[in-house]
């Protein structure tokens, strides 16, 4: 059996690795990378943290519109695809990135199954791009692999064409070994952080990295926090933040940057590994985000989470009270920060969340489906 993986994105490749670790030893695996994220600190870096083996194939597509990035992958992944001595059996696709969609529609339309890991995710808001890839993925897609409950529920209720098996979410096991690994990262003491001393914010998705009002809500959020805690006395609450590429040059454009720079609360620091970034979260105080993949983590490690969106695809979060949507509005952020907490609280952290996400052993059932299938 020949198998290949499509990624192209930092949400891809932290899903493939224990994937690949699991399938190897059944089936050879071969790696292509789109290139939809070609900085080191969004793509090699996590090759080499996962102990992943270098991609077989690096389409190098680079940046562009979603409809650019698509279409280039699309014609090279054919490519790909096509030639006589690759002939894969299945091809897997991860997530909801361009590439996700792009390597689901170029195996399809090269007659080779694919297989969705992540699949059945809706946040009900077909603006954002997102959504429109699970979407198309989830109908074209052979073999549907739902991370919870509620996914299988959308699926069904969609009538999808293709076998959904529920596996649980490939992040328990992920997180619960990086968890353990990042005990080891000096992030907190490079950058001079004490544990729940610091507030953690990320940003990178387009509605509101490529919004001036949506960035300004924000930061005028943070400013009044800070502002409230000198006129108080206190000592000011660090916010700290890796910024995306995509985001960092958005914020220059705008002549925003600088203005985020000479706020006193205010920690501007580059993309950082992964290993690094579950060290920062899991010692945050509070977490505030637009990323679908921080919401999870943050609950799979008990810290609460304010989004700063209108919804989420990950509802089993909100309602077990650890994630909060406060969408880009500068008061409810403010609130938020300042008085909500989740309810009830852990006791400990041997007092782990409910298990929404499954059981942690996603990738052995991915495994052992695939095995069955007798390609």
């Amino acid at each position: 059996m020949r198998i290949a993986s499509v990624v192209g994105a930092r949400p891809n490749f932290i899903k493939l690795a224990p994937i690949h670790k699991a399938i190897s030893t059944i089936s050879e695996h071969t790696i292509i990378h789109t290139g939809q994220h070609y900085d080191y600190e969004l793509s090699e870096i996590f090759f080499r943290e996962f102990y992943l083996p270098k991609p077989d194939f690096d389409l190098d597509v680079g940046s562009g519109t979603s409809g650019f990035q698509i279409g280039e992958m699309v014609k090279r992944l054919e490519k790909v695809f096509l030639e006589k001595h690759n002939k894969f059996h299945l091809v897997l696709v991860y997530g909801d990135t361009n590439s996700t969609f792009a390597g689901a529609l170029a195996s399809k339309t090269s007659g080779i199954s694919v297989a969705h890991v992540e699949s059945g995710l809706r946040s009900f808001d077909r603006s954002m791009p997102e959504e429109i890839n699970r979407i198309l993925t989830d109908h074209i897609s052979d073999y549907l692999f739902a991370p919870t409950k509620t996914a299988i529920e959308n699926l069904e209720r969609e009538h999808v064409s293709g076998k959904i098996i529920y596996t649980g979410d490939i992040a328990v096991e992920i997180v619960r070994e990086a968890a353990q690994v990042s005990s080891k990262s000096a992030i907190l003491r490079d950058l001079q952080l004490l544990p729940k001393s610091y507030i953690l914010f990320t940003m990178h998705r387009a509605e509101n990295t490529n919004s001036e009002e949506n960035l300004l809500s924000v930061i005028r959020a943070f400013e009044a926090l800070a502002e409230e805690e000198l006129q108080e006395g206190r000592q000011r609450t660090r916010i700290v933040f890796p910024v995306h590429p995509r985001t960092a040059n958005f914020l220059q454009e705008k002549n925003m940057y600088e203005r985020l720079k000479m706020s006193k609360n205010i920690f501007l620091i580059k993309p950082v590994g992964y290993m690094d970034f579950i060290r920062l979260i899991k010692n945050a105080k509070k977490i505030i985000t637009d990323s679908g993949g921080v919401q999870k983590e943050a609950y799979l490690l008990s810290v609460p989470c304010i989004t700063i969106r209108r919804n989420t695809e990950w509802i089993e979060t909100v309602n077990e009270n650890w994630n909060l949507l406060t969408d880009t509005n500068t008061n409810k952020i403010i609130q938020a920060v300042k008085e909500w907490m989740p309810s009830p609280e852990p006791i400990s952290e041997s007092n782990q969340q409910k298990p929404i996400f499954g059981d942690g052993k996603t990738s052995q059932t991915i495994k052992d489906f695939i095995g069955s299938l007798g390609i």
